[in-house]
């Protein structure tokens, strides 16, 4: 078996893994939805909040998935998802999305997070693929309208953060307490851009496919360090740089994800920048890799300091961004990065024993003993990556 055809088997297989921990675990049939959080252990904690960025995620994770395996659980738990998330968490006397809920299902937290709305909008609009239900596109468009209306910063372009449940000014615009509290961050930017691209798949609205030009074309103003090819993170409303970490998963990250909006996008010109971006982005992320073929988190630029832990996420992601590289360029070193972070993946971060992944490691590879389930860990980064290579790996 030739050593492409094994990765694809390999990850087919990681693909069910994953896709059988979330059926298994994470239902909650006491109060309905899915479970807000599994801790290290794999102990539930039934009174836990409920995130909606975890049931967004859950949601295009089962969606996507559906599409590839034609297994009837997954679509059911896609429907799931759907329901829970256009009941519970979605505001519709203000038209947007709570941020957490009680675990009996009452809202929580009533912010509306911008990072949170485009997930529901990525989750919404790939359910709609597999179920056709109007009410799902009719929230995803909904909620498209919100951002523009409301976050979209009509004097020096981009888009603000967060609000209060009436759309009111807030003052901590933070996705999490790592964060800096900015107006404008380059991790909402490239998830709004990732959302907007996929409900374009499925309405072919004009204004929204010249919404996704100018945003791209923002992200590449601001966003992308054309001389280091890193991506800079926080800035305040006037495009003034904070300066912030080296985030190596999320160079990798928007690597791909970019150039596969640009493409959605159909602006040839876009999809000619974005394909450079791609491999710059490639090339400065190998900053980032140990001789074991983990890649690490961030970097501290200021004190050359590293933070010396390999995240899931970050891995998932550079599965699927060196494969891009590959793709692009026909470089076979490439090749050789997916092969050797993959092997890393299986031997550190794949949970052989309960299934998932676990966080991370540290430096002397022991775990980081953090969620199996929660908030920021969901299906959504691992599934991805064993879904895009499978089908990017032709037989």
């Amino acid at each position: 078996m030739s050593k492409l055809k094994e990765l694809k088997s390999e990850l087919s297989a990681e693909l069910d893994s994953i896709l059988e921990y979330w059926s298994k675990h994470t239902l909650d049939n006491q109060n309905g939805g899915f479970i807000g959080q599994i801790d290290f252990n794999d102990h539930l904690i039934a009174t836990a909040e409920k995130g909606s960025v975890l049931n967004a995620r859950i949601l295009w994770s089962f969606s996507a998935s559906y599409q590839v395996t034609k297994n009837e659980e997954h679509k059911k738990i896609a429907t799931r998802a759907f329901e829970f998330l256009s009941n519970y968490f979605y505001d519709a006397e203000f038209g947007g999305l709570f941020w957490s809920i009680n675990a009996d299902k009452t809202p929580k937290d009533t912010k509306n997070q911008i990072y949170a709305l485009a997930f529901a909008i990525y989750g919404l609009s790939e359910y709609y693929v597999i179920s056709k239900e109007e009410k799902a596109l009719e929230i995803a468009i909904n909620l498209y309208l919100q951002i523009e209306r409301h976050s979209y910063d009509s004097i020096n372009g981009g888009y603000l953060e967060a609000f209060t449940r009436e759309w009111k000014p807030i003052a901590d615009l933070r996705l999490s307490e790592k964060d800096a509290n900015e107006k404008k961050t380059m991790n909402t930017h490239l998830h709004i851009v990732e959302a907007y691209a996929n409900l374009f798949k499925v309405w072919k609205d004009k204004k929204l496919q010249n919404v996704i030009v100018a945003l791209l074309q923002t992200i590449e103003k601001h966003f992308i360090n054309a001389e280091t090819g890193h991506l800079r993170l926080f800035f305040n409303e006037e495009w003034v740089e904070k300066p912030d970490v080296i985030s190596y998963g999320h160079d990798i990250e928007a690597a791909w994800l970019l150039l596969h909006c640009a493409e959605i996008s159909e602006d040839e010109t876009l999809i000619a920048n974005y394909k450079k971006h791609a491999i710059q982005m490639a090339e400065v992320t190998q900053e980032g890799l140990d001789t074991d073929g983990g890649l690490w988190y961030e970097l501290d630029p200021e004190n050359n300091e590293l933070i010396a832990e390999k995240h899931w996420w970050v891995q998932a992601e550079a599965l699927i961004g060196f494969y891009n590289a590959y793709q692009l360029t026909g470089d076979e070193k490439y090749l050789d990065l997916v092969l050797k972070n993959w092997d890393f993946t299986k031997k550190y971060i794949l949970d052989k024993q309960n299934g998932e992944w676990f966080w991370g490691v540290y430096r002397d590879y022991s775990l980081i003993e953090k969620d199996k389930a929660g908030f920021w860990k969901c299906p959504y980064h691992n599934s991805r990556a064993c879904l895009e290579l499978i089908q990017r790996i032709k037989d």
